[in-house]
């Protein structure tokens, strides 16, 4: 099973944002796009979102996902968005409920498949301990694990999550990682934008490099982030490093 992405260009406001894009990622794998700011990174998760009219192709296993309706596509993506929180005052459980809508008539009368999705995306974050607070009086961290399980609760084959771990402490950072990694593991595909190259190194099977709305490079890390990209793309002198056996390119200075 696979994504695939075909001369996907995206224009707004009279200024082309995304430029002929084209890429496959695998069910299994977890994709890290990354680039500098500006670079269209969260235009091109929202275009395959189909939150953006865009000119190309998207295709899941073949089928064009401008042609499904509301409700497929809805079972079919699932979409985390940058910094996105609630602000009125349910439980984190219900919060996480939310994303069972586009598989039931009703979030009042769950089925028991419904209940059983959500509490393993709830133990998936480890948020059994907090799911019946209300997500007002939850912490930074905290929320941020519950709007994962939200988007894990629609158990859709593919998740986009648009820098995650922004504004989270370390741990939680980690913590965060880890659940994308495992979901990919599991079977799904995991699409993360990411502006920590060094977390997403650790994590992300492939590495999608965006640079003015066009791909710089695309690849395992050692393939796409070489120390050229470093240097051209992000504008960074670069340092080699051995992890676990393999020789990396890191980023270490402003060039």
């Amino acid at each position: 099973m696979s994504l695939q992405v075909d001369a996907l260009s995206v224009t707004l406001g009279g200024k082309q944002l995304l430029r002929d894009i084209g890429f496959e990622a695998l069910a299994g794998e977890c994709l890290a796009v990354v680039g500098p700011n500006g670079a269209g990174k969260t235009t091109l998760l929202r275009a395959i979102a189909g939150l953006l009219a865009y000119e190309g192709f998207i295709s899941w296993q073949g089928n064009d996902l401008a042609s499904l309706d509301a409700g497929k596509h809805a079972r079919m993506l699932s979409y985390l968005p940058q910094g996105h929180t609630i602000h009125w005052p349910i439980t984190a459980r219900e919060a996480v409920t939310i994303g069972r809508a586009p598989h039931s008539s009703s979030l009042t009368r769950l089925s028991a498949e419904d209940e059983n999705t959500i509490d393993r995306a709830i133990d998936a974050v480890d948020a059994a301990a907090f799911a019946s607070r209300p997500v007002t009086e939850l912490s930074g961290g905290e929320k941020a694990r519950i709007m994962l399980a939200r988007a894990l609760a629609v158990d859709a084959p593919i998740l986009l999550a648009d820098e995650p771990v922004a504004a989270l402490d370390p741990v939680h950072q980690l913590s965060v990682m880890q659940v994308l990694g495992e979901q990919a593991r599991q079977g799904r595909l995991i699409i993360c934008v990411s502006h920590d190259l060094s977390l997403a190194s650790r994590f992300a099977d492939q590495f999608l490099v965006l640079d003015k709305g066009r791909i710089a490079a695309i690849g395992p890390y050692a393939e796409a982030l070489t120390e050229d990209i470093y240097n051209t793309v992000f504008g960074v002198r670069t340092r080699r490093f051995e992890s676990e056996g393999e020789i990396l390119t890191m980023p270490w200075a402003p060039m």
